[in-house]
């Protein structure tokens, strides 16, 4: 059982707190950030704080999202992993309710953000945290915070800015946003993965990981059945014919039905009210990295090591890599570092050495697909390079996002309402983003 949760800001500042039993000490929301911004174990050792952690007989349970820190506390022996899967699925309520996530949306919510919380958790117990079955209990309605005010104008009927799927779902009556009753129909689909791949230092892939999921929210009222339909040649486990899409393993949520999942890659499910995922994935095998890089150090004096990346994009040459940020770590001796970004063809590109961190780092704001560019760099070093200094430089990592791409081309076929009325046909919108999770090449 807990005894007491808040939300802080990046700054500290309390922005929502709720003592369920009186046992919490005073100012636990402040010693609790005192303790994870100056994190250092027993043995004094100093780092990022761990998801779970005792202050005396008081064990604090954190998560966070979107800069926003989660937290509970407790003295009694509770479940590590169930209170971290609670504060998951409050943050979850949390942007469900109020659209967006952030510290705007929870300060302007916060009547909602409570009445929720005094449904969700009773005297430090959790009660139930679906979103669809809250909404039986709950009367105040949001005020809607725009994640991006503005809209592009060159946009096509068949195109909708990523920010629509930022809204909250309709409430106890009628949802009111911008002063405005919202009676559209409307599911966003969004095909998300995340890539973890390591490189040789010849640019050999030498371990390459896709996570991907399929997410949902949907606006839809009535609740009708709807129907997924995946790429018809989807293998699930080893094997597979050439060119074929082949998971290792995945999981669905509890509401899909899979009676024709095996003989056409058909998905029937009734939707629940707000985002959820409706199937998990992992793949391991041969797929075509998205960039690729070629790092070269030469000791072009006893003092100074000449740093050049090459990255080149081997997507299409219609997508592009969104906010690429190329960090090179520098050896213990480094006195300082000259930067250069890629000459021409790199919109919003930016070279610095950041000497507190020791760490050259390189920034393009968009990187066109079937392009190369090569980041140089120069090391002045306090003392003569050695073999150990030389070891110091590196690995290369890059981080990166990728719009309307996936690497394991798993597709969504199509998306239909199972009885199909030509008075109700809401509007589907669907979204490929490929994000870097680990995304390492040595030196």
């Amino acid at each position: 059982m807990l005894s007491q949760f808040f939300v802080l800001s990046p700054r500290g500042d309390t922005i929502i707190s709720k003592d369920f039993r009186g046992d919490s000490p005073q100012g636990a929301a402040e010693a609790f950030f005192r303790k994870v911004k100056f994190w250092s174990n027993d043995k004094g050792a100093s780092g990022a704080a761990p998801p779970v952690f005792r202050v005396g007989d008081v064990t604090y349970v954190w998560v966070k999202k979107s800069g926003l820190m989660f937290a509970c506390n407790s003295r009694f022996n509770c479940s590590p992993s169930m209170t971290l899967e609670l504060l998951n699925r409050v943050v979850k309520v949390f942007k469900d309710y109020c659209g967006v996530l952030s510290e705007e949306a929870i300060r302007k919510n916060f009547i909602l953000i409570y009445e929720l919380l005094d449904e969700v958790i009773d005297f430090g117990y959790p009660q139930g945290t679906s979103t669809e079955n809250l909404k039986a209990f709950v009367y105040n309605e949001p005020v809607l915070v725009d994640a991006q005010k503005t809209r592009v104008p060159s946009l096509s009927a068949k195109t909708t800015p990523s920010t629509s799927v930022h809204k909250p779902i309709a409430g106890g009556k009628s949802s009111v946003m911008g002063g405005a009753r919202s009676d559209k129909n409307e599911i966003f689909v969004d095909i998300l993965e995340r890539l973890t791949m390591l490189f040789s230092p010849s640019g050999a892939v030498v371990n390459s990981t896709i996570d991907g999921c399929i997410q949902m929210k949907s606006y839809l009222s009535g609740n009708p059945e709807l129907r997924l339909a995946l790429n018809e040649d989807l293998v699930v486990g080893k094997g597979g014919a050439y060119g074929a899409v082949v998971l290792d393993d995945c999981n669905f949520h509890e509401c899909v039905r899979l009676d024709d999942f095996e003989s056409s890659r058909l998905l029937s499910f009734l939707p629940p009210e707000g985002e959820f995922v409706v199937l998990n994935y992992r793949c391991t095998g041969d797929f075509r990295a998205p960039f690729r890089v070629l790092p070269q150090i030469e000791e072009s004096s006893p003092f100074t090591i000449d740093v050049v990346v090459l990255v080149r994009a081997e997507i299409p040459e219609t997508n592009y890599g969104a906010n690429v940020v190329i960090t090179v770590p520098c050896p213990r001796t480094t006195a300082g570092a000259s930067c250069s970004p890629p000459s021409g063809g790199a919109i919003g590109h930016g070279a610095d050495y950041d000497a507190a961190n020791r760490k050259l780092v390189f920034t393009v704001k968009k990187f066109q697909g079937g392009v190369e560019h090569a980041f140089r760099a120069k090391i002045t070093l306090s003392a003569v390079c050695t073999a150990q200094a030389r070891k110091e430089v590196g690995p290369v990592s890059l981080t990166f996002e990728i719009p309307m791409y996936n690497v394991s081309n798993l597709q969504v076929k199509y998306l239909r309402i199972a009885e199909q009325s030509k008075a109700y046909n809401p509007y589907r919108w669907v979204r490929y983003v490929t994000r870097s999770s680990s995304y390492v090449c040595r030196c």
